[in-house]
């Protein structure tokens, strides 16, 4: 697949820089993941994805769905050698609290991402996704970002430094496209750590038990996606009529899908690694204010 556009967040406009911000108080998290931001360079279609999945991503059925996919991760990976990369590298108590900042906040964001990729990815193959629920009959979450959720900071993806460009090459032909993950492209702001990190990961994603792990978690994404509360009503035909290249959506979507479920068991592994690091750190609270409060919020 040749190289992917990006949109970002500083350089959204419109209706992807309203999307942006929906997204961030509706996943409560502190910025738009690579996989969200290779979606908007399509905007229309990606205005129609949030429009689609908006009404589940922001109830408490959507989160405990994505809760419990990484719970899944989480029980495979934990029967795994013990990565090591954490205590390999001298970094600093502020380096450390930063980088596990990091950490956490990939970890809030990316099984809920995986789930609405896996929705996506279904839709446009012509599946039923969700359930017929009705509007306002399920509980859903206040929207925010939490205080204590570190800031999304990146490399940029050509990088200045040759070890962060090597990596960064190496990592993004192992994974595959689109482009690098946002994870690593903040854990290299300690490149000796994502160095270390890497050098761990990358042998064990050749294992076949690696490749049946990512398979079932695959597969039970697909699953959760299919018992989301609403129906996701997103289909090629949909995408065509708004004048977007269904085919150059679908390939990205399928890449999407593709890593994705890699990418947390990586990610499983390097939270499992640091010693006394919460799991699921931040759980929503239930919206306590009417839906025209929240709707004012947002705009």
């Amino acid at each position: 697949m040749a190289r992917v556009k990006q949109v970002s967040e500083h350089r959204a406009e419109g209706d992807v820089e309203r999307v942006y911000h929906e997204l961030r108080q509706t996943l409560r998290v502190s910025g738009v993941d690579v996989s969200l931001r290779t979606w908007a360079a399509h905007p229309r279609f990606f205005v129609a994805m949030w429009e689609a999945m908006g009404p589940n991503v922001e109830t408490r059925a959507f989160e405990e769905l994505a809760a419990g996919l990484w719970q899944e991760v989480l029980d495979t990976t934990v029967r795994w050698e013990v990565l090591g990369a954490w205590s390999a590298v001298k970094l600093g108590p502020s380096q450390r609290f930063h980088a596990r900042g990091a950490l956490e906040l990939y970890e809030a964001m990316q099984p809920r991402v995986l789930l609405m990729v896996s929705a996506v990815r279904l839709a446009l193959e012509g599946h039923v996704v969700g359930r017929r629920g009705v509007p306002g009959e399920l509980e859903r979450l206040e929207r925010g970002i939490p205080s204590r959720m570190a800031a999304m900071e990146w490399v940029a993806q050509k990088p200045r430094d040759a070890l962060t460009r090597t990596l960064f090459t190496d990592i993004e032909k192992t994974v595959g496209p689109p482009g690098v993950p946002g994870e690593y492209r903040a854990l290299a702001c300690w490149p000796e750590y994502l160095e270390a990190a890497w050098r761990r990961l990358k042998p064990r994603m050749k294992d076949e038990d690696f490749q049946a792990a990512a398979e079932s978690v695959r597969e039970s994404a697909r699953r959760r996606a299919l018992a989301l509360p609403f129906e996701v009503p997103l289909s090629r035909e949909r995408v065509a009529a708004l004048g977007e290249d269904v085919n150059a959506i679908a390939r990205v979507t399928q890449a999407l899908e593709t890593r994705l479920p890699s990418l947390l068991l990586n990610l499983s592994r390097l939270v499992q690694d640091v010693p006394d690091m919460l799991r699921q750190p931040m759980p929503g609270a239930a919206r306590l204010v009417p839906d025209w409060v929240a709707a004012e919020e947002l705009r």
